[in-house]
């Protein structure tokens, strides 16, 4: 078996953004829903997942998603939460804004810092290590003259197609994503 390394570091970030994106694919292809790239990040998010309507005269079911993923922590699932660290003040501000439709989430993967670790295939699965927890933070405040904002997710917040699926059923329902 060859070395899998990362090349450098600019490669490295990119790569860590594809495994997300393909982690976020995955689990929308299996949830029955479109996960629409957002080529430009002009409004701060990375995706549109979007679940087809379910019946003539439905409406399909949309939410933004803005993507991170770090090597930095390692969430312990015996904690209520963890702690995500957004750099920039206004990918928070985004994030918080209260939006009409489609809402926004935030999703956050934990990666391995061994690129070689990221997954594994046998013949009947792919296996990803490490996964994705989302949250909203629509309503929330940010902490005043601070720039980096820190953002308590639960552990709870297993992103997957259950995850998914009743995300976008809340939203169809009008209900809040605030709401565990």
């Amino acid at each position: 078996m060859g070395r899998i390394e990362a090349v450098n570091d600019d490669t490295f970030t990119a790569f860590m953004e594809q495994l997300q994106e393909g982690y976020v694919a995955a689990v929308a292809a299996t949830a029955g829903c479109a996960m629409e790239s957002v080529r430009r990040d002009v409004y701060g998010m990375d995706a549109l997942l979007v679940r087809p309507p379910e019946g003539v005269g439905k409406q399909e079911v949309s939410v933004f998603a803005q993507l991170k993923n770090t090597t930095t922590l390692r969430p312990d699932p015996k904690k209520d939460t963890f702690g995500y660290q957004l750099k920039k003040r206004e990918y928070f501000d985004r994030l918080a804004l209260q939006r009409k439709d489609p809402k926004a989430i935030l999703i956050v993967m934990a990666t391995s810092v061994r690129q070689a670790d990221w997954t594994k295939a046998s013949h009947d699965r792919l296996e990803v290590s490490h996964c994705c927890y989302w949250v909203s933070l629509e309503g929330q405040a940010a902490k005043e003259g601070v720039e980096s904002q820190t953002v308590r997710i639960p552990t709870a917040n297993v992103f997957d197609a259950n995850a998914l699926a009743n995300i976008l059923d809340k939203l169809d329902r009008g209900e809040s994503l605030n709401e565990y």
